[in-house]
């Protein structure tokens, strides 16, 4: 273990990789095994601060930094972090910064196009900030470590009756991953997204400042990381809102054959707040058509709602009720309910496929022609063991700047998630350009970019995504990240 000295000051040209000594090259921008903390005759590495946790070149932690679930972009780190604290994220955030080094953090790995990568740079891993803090049952928010996952955290809540509001599909996604998104899932028509529902952030600038931010304490800051993409700042610590837990859940799966009618009872429920989540899939039918619809509805029971009542919950809708599932579910089983689909997947070798994602925001008005054009020329091949979801949300429940939503009372998140095998290069070009298509097709129809997919965006493009905000958001990167380190993979700036 090395010395404890303060954060910057360290051992000239040293950090602790395990057993490895490693120094800094700023000649070749590049971290490489140096015998004693000098420098090297030419004088050319430089400091690097002493960590609590580690600073790795190793091949397999280099090849692991340099893939992302997407298996599709693939830039090469000279290094990778693994903090043994904040003060390791500030100190090595500095430290690139002085020397004109890029960075990316990393969660879970879980970005499809590279976005967490970096060429010949530094990668954060944050796994290691896994911190909780307490949770008493009257806890109303609830601080933990960016590298936390949300599986993780509700297990905790949860032991003390409370949730988070908000919760994306798949769980072992990390708090921070998601925080520099947006986080949107079926309990957004009524919360919002979980950017919404975070009430403090503890930052790292590209200039390796320290920094709490919230709506009143740095409020500039705190909405140009709430999905800011990680452009201004590496979230380190979050404060997340809790609300009372259901113990038990009722499942509905309502099956439709027409898009328009599906679409207006998606509507119709989440401008009632009737379920507490509502989502949509969208499946191929026997002649290989996506024509077949299903609403996803769930009511919350005891001890935050009444026992649900089927009648008065599916008064009114138009769906086949021969063909709906009805489900009881403890709420966690609920929530963590496609972790046996995810193990069949890594089972059969499907989690290594490439994930060309699509993920859209689509006005209401607009969303039922620009799903029909997408679906006419998707086909069950191009979708290979992948889904497509369709679901309404509420602008008025969105209120975090950066997350570019629809002007529409109820925009729908359409998200086509293709999965083909990594290495038939040509169908993953061919989707990547169709996915570039459907993008063009919903923003002419006023639709935006959920930038957690795999559509080829150049950077006039992301100054149109962003529109209003643009001026601002620039201004905050100028301000926190002023040599331009942090996470190049977006592409934004």
């Amino acid at each position: 273990m090395p010395p404890a000295p303060s954060r910057r000051t360290a051992l000239r040209g040293l950090a602790v990789a395990g057993a490895v000594v490693i120094g800094f090259d700023p000649a070749t921008q590049s971290w490489a095994a140096a015998a004693d903390g000098s420098a090297d005759a030419n004088g050319k590495l430089s400091e690097v601060p002493t960590l609590d946790g580690t600073l790795v070149t190793d091949t397999t932690a280099l090849d692991a930094a340099a893939d992302d679930y997407g298996h599709t972009v693939h830039r090469r780190p000279a290094a990778v972090l693994r903090p043994g604290s904040v003060a390791d994220v500030v100190a090595m955030v500095r430290f690139c910064n002085e020397q004109g080094i890029k960075v990316a953090p990393r969660g879970q790995g879980h970005a499809t196009y590279g976005q967490a990568q970096v060429d010949g740079g530094l990668v954060i891993e944050t796994a290691t900030l896994s911190a909780i803090g307490a949770v008493r049952p009257d806890n109303v928010h609830v601080t933990v470590g960016a590298g936390v996952k949300w599986s993780d955290l509700t297990k905790a809540t949860l032991t003390h009756g409370l949730t988070p509001p908000v919760f994306t599909d798949y769980l072992e996604l990390s708090v921070g991953g998601t925080l520099s998104v947006g986080g949107i899932g079926g309990q957004a028509h009524r919360h919002g997204a979980q950017v919404d529902n975070v009430v403090e952030l503890e930052v790292v600038t590209g200039a390796g400042e320290l920094v709490r931010c919230s709506a009143t304490r740095r409020p500039d800051l705190f909405d140009a990381v709430r999905a800011g993409l990680g452009q201004c700042a590496i979230v380190v610590g979050a404060t997340v809102r809790l609300v009372p837990a259901p113990e038990t859940v009722r499942h509905y799966l309502l099956p439709y054959d027409d898009l328009d009618t599906f679409l207006d009872d998606q509507r119709l429920l989440a401008a009632e707040g009737r379920f507490d989540y509502l989502e949509g899939q969208v499946t191929a039918d026997s002649a290989g058509v996506f024509g077949a619809y299903a609403i996803e509805a769930v009511a919350y029971g005891p001890p935050v709602g009444e026992n649900p009542d089927d009648a008065t919950l599916l008064a009114g809708l138009r769906h086949d009720p021969s063909k709906a599932t009805i489900t009881d579910l403890g709420y966690y089983d609920f929530l963590d309910r496609i972790a046996p689909a995810v193990a069949q997947l890594k089972a059969a070798g499907l989690w290594d496929y490439a994930h060309p994602w699509l993920n859209l925001l689509v006005p209401g008005a607009t969303i039922a022609d620009v799903a029909a054009s997408v679906l006419g020329d998707l086909t069950p091949d191009d979708l290979g063991p992948g889904l497509v979801l369709l679901y309404p949300v509420r602008r008025d429940r969105f209120r975090t700047p950066l997350l570019r939503v629809p002007d529409d009372p109820t925009p729908y998140l359409f998200a086509v998630l293709a999965a083909t095998p990594a290495d038939d290069t040509a169908k993953l070009g061919r989707l990547l350009t169709a996915n570039r298509t459907a993008y063009d097709t919903a923003r002419a129809a006023g639709g935006t970019n959920y930038p957690v997919g795999s559509i080829p965006f150049e950077r006039a493009d992301w100054e149109e995504h962003y529109g209003a905000a643009w001026p601002e958001f620039r201004r905050a990167r100028a301000t926190y990240d002023p040599r331009g380190v942090l996470v190049p993979g977006q592409g934004i700036f």
